[in-house]
């Protein structure tokens, strides 16, 4: 872990294969599930840009995270074959997904236009 994590708590939700439905489809908001590895470059890339979203959409939007090493069953319930995958969850389904790194603002763009 780094120093910053400690000074700077992240504001992403981590989830578990144990977790994920209370999580993730229990969830009285919308939920943005970013399925992630340590090893991709794309998905850290795009970390940033959600911790803020996470920030920026507090109490409205929820923005969980999946590493799909540790967490095997929830990415292959969702079908996931390459990452970054993020799906928006609404009323416990998934609404609309989104392959592949994208800018913070392309981000915001599809949250809003889905949630």
């Amino acid at each position: 872990m780094d120093a910053n994590a400690q000074e700077f708590p992240m504001a992403t939700i981590s989830a578990t294969d144990a977790t994920f439905d209370e999580v993730v489809k229990q969830s009285d908001i919308p939920v943005v599930v970013d399925f992630w590895a340590e090893w991709c470059g794309p998905c850290k890339q795009i970390g940033p840009a959600l911790e803020e979203l996470s920030t920026e959409y507090e109490g409205r939007v929820k923005i969980v995270k999946v590493n799909v090493d540790e967490n095997p069953q929830s990415p292959a319930q969702m079908g996931v074959r390459g990452i970054p995958a993020l799906f928006l969850f609404k009323g416990g389904e998934a609404v609309d997904q989104k392959i592949g790194a994208a800018p913070k603002a392309a981000l915001k763009d599809w949250i809003e236009g889905a949630a």
